[in-house]
């Protein structure tokens, strides 16, 4: 840890010096960021842990082009989003801590929060963003007031609420393969204490890739998303308000791209194999994935005046499939592909309900106290269609309740301390049916887990612009059962609970009259028993293992530099080292590649030493906006946003070919804000460089991976009104 720490005070020295010789001695002061990432509202800078937000401008550039949910990882360093799954299932790291598993059943700890409802099914999580108001990450385990399924951390989305005044919003955009989205919202006062807001989002692109086995063209690639919200907010008396969520989703379009042969043996460089607008499939009727939702929310809030009570209940459903020639090919290639393989993997129904009571002073003062209870049901069934058999059908059921405490006293007044604890209960069963079975799995394989959860932390004011502060902190996953290899006959796997002490220490400054925000920490965690899933290999397996432990330790800085009134910088950075603990822990191995672990006797390859799968040894991210006011009131201005990505293992393995180095993406966008400030017209382009970032591979036949989405350019128009 010192030579972490020794990192992130020369990286902080370098900064202050650097923004000392250029930054103008007048320029703007930046806004203060509120976030509730301890359930209340707080100023980021008091938030004793490593909090980081997504500024309004940036969000609206990085879906302009139609891109889901996973997109948001570009912009918050030490977070990484990928998914073999297309635009569903999309699977998170935080810290270089997630899970690679591509099953419908498969547990995460990343936790995705919308509207303060927990979306546990990695469907669930996969709902589009818009209208939102804040976008939070909160980096490190979040085992106290979000609880289990949260070792590595917590993405928390919330929508813009209904308000008495009156407000609408219009955005669209339109550019390559006929990429269309459009985004509004309009709310305000029905009647003296009742508010309303209607949000919705539509986004479209055509088929654009070839299928050239087929002889099909525009034959997949594309997508249409829809979503809406109607939220009401009612006050019927002072003390009292209720809020309202209905939502809906509807998804059609096309499942992954799988792509056969595009790496070489021996390299992790995209080949000739590689086109980005043609496939060769023969199986996969072009991959075809439909998913539809709805979902509802009820939070109740009274305020007792020393204290407020919250009730949040919430209810989720969705079903839907995704179907794919995952070989990525035919009997002639592109390449050797020893076995064709298609498979299509649905969710027949899922039903998720939660409730949570929530209880906290309102009294202000040096002390501060919230407690609360929260109860989480779901069942689900999810059909596996290998194609060479028919079906396989699995059945889980997830039943957790906890109860938690969190309390915060200012010792003086430039000392605070914060702790907090909580108690977790899980249990979840499963049932099965299919043909390479033998026999029905009637009498329910069932898994609990139990724990107690902690976090204390303190923060100490050095100077009215400098903070520093310590968090040490524990987490919960719970256990978990894959029945997935079900339905090809190799039985199911299970995981018992992982658990994860961390611990953190940081400065959260806001320097040069508060023209720069510029907050650095370091950590360290520990994960025991940690839940890995070994995916693939030349078995084509889906298997829960636990490791004896996984370690890692590493930096992050976040900044925003308002340089001139004109002229605004934001920039993230993070470098995170992992590493698996684990001498006789192996998995099996791809079929074709090269991999440089040793084997056993059995061929499979030990892991001890090895980094996390798909934990970015490093990230950049860097935005600027540019705008030159006119005369008029107007205003032209340039916006650009860059990302770069280190060292990317896929697998618990490590090889030659599945892994990446150096993956970036950039995007710029000019427009002209017209002088009543409600109208704006841009032109963009994302992804600017045409860059073919690889995300990840299938490993069990051949050479298989699937690649970023190429270059789109296009206009964008947008109002706002109130």
């Amino acid at each position: 840890m010192a030579r972490v720490y020794s990192r992130s005070a020369s990286f902080l020295g370098f900064l202050l010096a650097t923004a000392a010789v250029v930054v103008p001695a007048q320029a703007q002061q930046l806004e203060e960021v509120v976030v509730t990432a301890q359930r209340h509202a707080e100023n980021i800078q008091d938030v004793p842990m490593s909090v980081a937000t997504v500024e309004p401008e940036k969000l609206q550039a990085t879906f302009e082009s139609g891109e889901d949910i996973k997109a948001i990882a570009n912009t918050v360093p030490n977070v990484y989003a990928e998914s073999s799954n297309g635009r569903i299932a999309p699977r998170f790291y935080i810290r270089g801590l997630g899970n690679t598993d591509f099953d419908l059943a498969a547990s995460q700890p990343v936790s995705i929060i919308m509207d303060d409802i927990v979306m546990e099914n990695v469907i669930l999580k996969s709902s589009p963003i818009y209208d939102m108001a804040d976008v939070e990450v909160s980096r490190g385990p979040q085992g106290t007031l979000f609880g289990r399924n949260t070792t590595a951390g917590i993405i928390k989305f919330t929508s813009v609420r209904p308000s008495d005044e009156f407000e609408s919003k219009l955005s669209g955009s339109f550019g390559q393969y006929d990429t269309a989205s459009l985004e509004g919202a309009v709310g305000g006062k029905l009647m003296d204490g009742l508010d309303a807001r209607l949000s919705g989002l539509w986004q479209h692109r055509d088929n654009w890739i070839n299928n050239a086995y087929t002889h099909q063209n525009d034959a997949l690639g594309g997508y249409d998303e829809k979503a809406a919200r109607l939220q009401l907010l009612w006050k019927p008396v002072e003390h009292l308000s209720v809020l309202l969520n209905g939502h809906f989703r509807s998804l059609d379009g096309t499942a992954a791209i799988f792509r056969a042969n595009i790496l070489t043996k021996g390299s992790n460089h995209l080949n000739d194999n590689y086109q980005h607008d043609t496939v060769w499939f023969d199986a996969g009727a072009n991959n075809p994935q439909k998913y539809n939702g709805i979902g509802t929310s009820a939070e109740i809030t009274y305020d007792f005046g020393p204290m407020v009570l919250t009730s949040i209940t919430g209810y989720e459903y969705t079903h839907g499939y995704s179907r794919g020639d995952i070989d990525g090919g035919n009997p002639t290639g592109p390449g050797l592909i020893f076995f064709q393989s298609e498979s299509q993997d649905g969710l027949d129904y899922l039903h998720q309900w939660t409730q949570e009571i929530h209880l906290a002073s309102a009294t202000g003062g040096p002390w501060f106290w919230q407690v609360g209870g929260f109860w989480f049901d779901t069942d689900y069934q999810d059909t596996t269609y290998p194609y060479f058999v028919g079906p396989t059908s699995v059945r889980q059921t997830n039943v957790s309740y906890a109860l938690f405490g969190q309390s915060s006293y200012q010792l003086t007044d430039v000392l605070k301390v914060t702790g907090g604890v909580r108690w977790t209960s899980d249990t979840k069963g499963m049932t099965a049916d299919g043909p390479l079975m033998g026999a029905p799995i009637s009498d329910p394989v069932r898994l609990s887990g139990d724990n107690v959860s902690w976090d204390l932390s303190i923060d100490y004011t050095l100077t009215d612009d400098v903070k520093a502060y310590a968090r040490a902190a524990t987490g919960f996953r719970a256990p978990s059962i894959q029945g997935r290899n079900l339905a090809f006959g190799s039985g199911f796997s299970t995981a018992r609970s992982e658990t994860i002490t961390s611990y953190e220490a940081g400065l959260k400054t806001e320097l040069l009259d508060k023209a720069l925000r510029l907050n650095v920490d370091g950590f360290t965690y520990y994960v025991s028993h940690m839940q890995f899933s070994a995916i693939g290999g030349a078995g084509n397996n889906v298997i829960l293992k636990n490791a004896r432990a996984g370690q890692a330790y590493g930096m992050e800085a976040d900044a925003e530099w308002a340089a001139t009134d004109n002229l605004l910088f934001t920039a993230g950075a993070s470098w995170t080292h992992t590493e698996i603990h684990d001498p006789n822990l192996t998995t099996a191995i791809c079929a074709q590649c090269t991999v440089t672990n040793p084997l056993d006797g059995s061929g499979n390859a030990y892991l001890n030493g090895n980094p996390f799968p798909q934990a970015p040894d490093y990230m950049l991210d860097l935005t600027a906006r540019y705008g030159i006011p006119l005369d008029n009131g107007g205003e032209i201005f340039a916006y650009t946003d860059w990302w770069l990505q280190g060292y990317t293992n896929f697998f618990l393995y490590k090889s030659l070919e599945f892994h990446t180095n150096g993956n970036y993406e950039g995007g710029l966008k000019l427009g002209y804000v017209f002088p009543d400030k409600r109208f704006q017209i841009a032109a963009y382009a994302r992804n600017i460089t045409n860059k073919p970032n690889l995300q990840g591979g299938i490993d069990f036949d051949d050479l298989t991976g699937f690649v970023s989405d190429p270059r789109v350019i296009g206009i964008e128009l947008s109002a706002h009104v109130e």
